[in-house]
């Protein structure tokens, strides 16, 4: 029986690294790790980027598979992954970043689980070992296990990793979403309603971490911390 993988990519601003992003999903080889038929579609959401973004857009238009969203204003990763979302017709979706700090080639390793029939939700970890992690931010890597201990504890979870780029759901789990964070806060906030429903498997799987400094063009900062902070306090008591 044959699968979709649905792709999405909210960007804004990172024409330095987006076709690189896009050629490595289109590159990654599911059926042959997997061992079973599987299409992938990538919905691209251009979150009002003022750089060369849509001219690389452009020239993936005549491609079957690969479709992009355009913002009229940058209005946050939140809001680019619910117009995402709710584009998605694929068995299985997946977020990926469009600043090459996460590699495809994952893929398989993340599917894996969900494949197989064991898991609803799976995270990829790059706090658990294992794999190639670059050594950096250190006050940033200290903000990520506070975070993620504090969920941990108000949902009595073990996840190592919780504001993890790479998340992935079985369709049904992003149909049962109700989304509306616009910025950062999206992470916790998805976290938080899954967490939330006892019936969702969650597994974590280890997966390499190819950050960047803020020179490099990091965006997330101390800041969105505390964003994070309110909203997991948030989800856990109210909608």
């Amino acid at each position: 029986m044959s699968m979709k993988l649905s792709v999405v990519i909210p960007t804004y601003n990172e024409d330095r690294t987006l076709a690189q992003v896009i050629e490595a999903v289109e590159g990654v080889e599911l059926c042959r790790e997997l061992g079973q038929e599987i299409e992938k579609e990538i919905i691209v959401v251009d979150d009002g980027s003022i750089d060369s973004t849509p001219a690389i857009l452009q020239g993936y238009a005549a491609s079957p598979h690969i479709r992009a969203i355009r913002h009229d204003r940058n209005r946050g990763k939140g809001a680019a992954i619910r117009t995402g979302f709710a584009a998605v017709t694929g068995d299985i979706v997946i977020i990926q970043d469009a600043d090459a700090e996460y590699d495809p080639v994952e893929y398989p390793r993340l599917l894996d689980p969900i494949v197989r029939g064991h898991a609803d939700v799976v995270y990829g970890s790059r706090l658990s070992g294992g794999r190639p992690q670059r050594v950096y931010l250190f006050w940033h890597l200290v903000g990520n296990r506070f975070l993620t201990l504090l969920t941990n504890i108000l949902y009595n979870t073990t996840l190592t990793d919780m504001e993890t780029g790479y998340k992935v759901f079985r369709r049904e789990v992003v149909d049962g979403f109700r989304l509306r964070e616009n910025d950062f806060r999206i992470e916790p906030e998805m976290t938080a309603q899954v967490l939330r429903n006892p019936r969702l498997r969650v597994y974590e799987m280890p997966i390499a971490y190819y950050g960047r400094t803020y020179e490099e063009g990091k965006k997330i900062t101390w800041r969105d911390g505390f964003g994070a902070l309110l909203t997991l306090l948030r989800c856990r008591w109210f909608a």
